[in-house]
């Protein structure tokens, strides 16, 4: 048996608005916008270097916006992640050291929040500040 979790739904109020925020600010690509059914708009994007996406969009679930929280992005560098995320205009939150593991924090517009984790394969973790 083989399962993968590739597309998780993320539940916003403004579909433009979010879309606007994934793929200006945080550099998600664009796979997709499309209207499959008359209210049902699905809009896909994907982080970076990530197998997984994300989807947005109307008619699709019940969750409110703003609901989501602890999806992970988890980066090899948190400094120069979080510096090329703050010069797009995002509001991440200082790393914080929990272990030997670096965290960020943000929220998208609807407030969804979100965590990037900072994993070294050594187990080292950068001088970020």
């Amino acid at each position: 048996m083989e399962l993968r979790l590739e597309v998780v739904q993320v539940p916003v109020s403004d579909v433009d608005r979010a879309k606007e925020f994934y793929t200006e600010k945080m550099g998600f690509v664009l796979d997709h916008d499309v209207e499959h059914i008359p209210g049902m708009r699905v809009v896909q994007l994907t982080p970076p270097g990530s197998s997984a996406s994300i989807v947005i969009g109307t008619g699709m679930t019940s969750m409110q916006p703003g609901s989501l929280e602890g999806l992970q992005l988890v980066v090899p560098d948190m400094e120069s992640t979080r510096s090329e995320l703050l010069r797009r205009g995002a509001d991440i939150s200082a790393p914080q050291d929990l272990g030997g593991f670096l965290f960020a924090y943000f929220g998208d517009p609807d407030g969804n929040r979100w965590v990037i984790q900072e994993i070294r394969p050594d187990g080292a973790v950068s001088s970020a500040s």
